[in-house]
């Protein structure tokens, strides 16, 4: 589980920013509190705020962390890693950007963190908590100088050589066989599962659908479905390779895309309309309906897999009641039984009820108009008594968070 990560100069984020997943002292909603070795951790956090105040930005880290780790050993020595300082600042624009994430594996609390720019990375560490006392597995520093345990030195010196300034160490270790780096990379590249747009889970999706011949995707679709009173009664999947008879009629700007060969799913939904059977393409279902469909699969899984799914713009294209439906179902303690985590920006406000969120789990970003930076903080820093209106406090702007429109 994610207990909590920081960043500083990154992206809109000047100042060391920290959201935690860590449960505050609040007693009510106990079913939306995991208790993990002595961690309160929160299974599901809404984060709103305004356009362009930083919501995203949050989700980029945490894909970006995953993202450049998993693709680290390929990395040339002269290529650039994807990392942007904050731009509005003479000083932070040529400065190092800083990373750090706590996370629970198996029971046992790792921190990881580095600090780096497009060319280097400067410093990184692995610390974990196997006794419940900190124990140092590696510290880099100064770019290629490292610190580790006299147990271990002989088996990391010889590790260390075969990395480069533009590599994380924490990923080449894990290449080459040391098991105590192994859990951490697997939860930083495999655990954290972010959605920045819905279609680029469709064809995953898709393919979860075609592969399921235990039925049991189906079996949780159809459920959910019904649950959603979409009225799909079953769907058919079939897979095709993409042909050049098939790219005749994309855009030529768009053909990249459609690589010869490439898998074509075709998708088709079931309803039963006065007994009798009719079949729709899921391109004529509707949109909300076709991203309740594609996001199932990766649901189950991250239910499946204790997994963290971070969705950006969760409500686009859904009803406010599918929304509550699947934070009700990462709440639920019966259904969630691996303590999977859903962390989600919306404009929805329909979830700023303290019968469906502890106050904990609401957070808002904020960009400051003087230095365009943003700040993330929750609902807890207010005395909001456990009765009141949260919806109509965000809306009048009392914890901040909102657009001020000139009139």
């Amino acid at each position: 589980m994610l207990i909590e990560f920081s960043v500083k100069n990154f992206l809109s984020f000047k100042d060391r920013t920290t959201f935690t997943m860590k449960a505050s002292s609040d007693k009510s909603l106990k079913d939306n509190v995991a208790l993990i070795d002595k961690e309160k951790l929160l299974k599901v956090t809404a984060i709103y705020g305004a356009n362009a105040s930083g919501k995203t930005n949050i989700f980029k880290i945490l894909a970006l962390v995953g993202d450049m780790i998993s693709r680290s050993n390929f990395n040339a020595p002269n290529i650039m890693l994807p990392i942007t300082p904050f731009k509005f600042n003479d000083k932070s624009r040529v400065s190092p950007s800083e990373f750090d994430i706590k996370f629970m594996v198996d029971g046992i609390k790792y921190e990881y963190g580095f600090v780096a720019d497009s060319k280097k990375i400067y410093e990184e560490y692995l610390t974990y908590y196997p006794s419940g006392r900190p124990a140092n597995i590696f510290k880099r520093m100064n770019v290629n100088d490292y610190k580790f345990s006299r147990a271990e030195e002989k088996k990391l010196n010889e590790i260390k050589v075969k990395n480069t300034s533009n590599k994380f160490f924490v990923a080449t270790a894990t290449t080459w066989n040391y098991e105590k780096t192994q859990p951490a990379y697997d939860f930083l590249t495999e655990k954290l599962r972010v959605i920045l747009s819905y279609d680029q889970v469709e064809n995953y999706s898709f393919n979860k659908y075609y592969d399921d011949e235990d039925k049991k995707i189906e079996n949780f679709a159809l459920s959910f479905l019904q649950k959603a009173d979409l009225n799909i009664k079953g769907y058919k999947v079939t897979k095709e390779k993409i042909t050049e008879d098939f790219r005749v009629g994309v855009p030529e700007s768009f053909r990249p895309l459609f690589p010869l060969d490439a898998p074509l799913y075709r998708v088709n939904t079931k309803h039963i309309i006065d007994g009798k059977e009719y079949e729709l393409d899921i391109s004529e279902e509707s949109l909300g309906t076709q991203v309740v469909f594609s996001v199932i699969p990766v649901l189950k899984d991250v239910l499946d897999n204790g997994k963290i799914l971070i969705i950006d713009e969760f409500d686009k294209s859904l009803h406010p009641y599918i929304v509550n439906y699947i934070v009700e179902i990462i709440n639920d303690p019966d259904i969630n039984k691996n303590n999977s985590q859903l962390i989600f920006n919306t404009h929805d406000t329909n979830l700023l009820d303290l019968e469906i969120l502890r106050r904990d789990q609401i957070w808002f970003t904020e960009k400051d108009n003087h230095s365009e930076a943003s700040v993330i903080y929750p609902l807890d820093n207010f005395a909001v008594r456990k009765n009141e209106n949260v919806e109509k406090g965000y809306l009048l702007g009392r914890y901040g968070a909102i657009p001020f429109l000139e009139k």
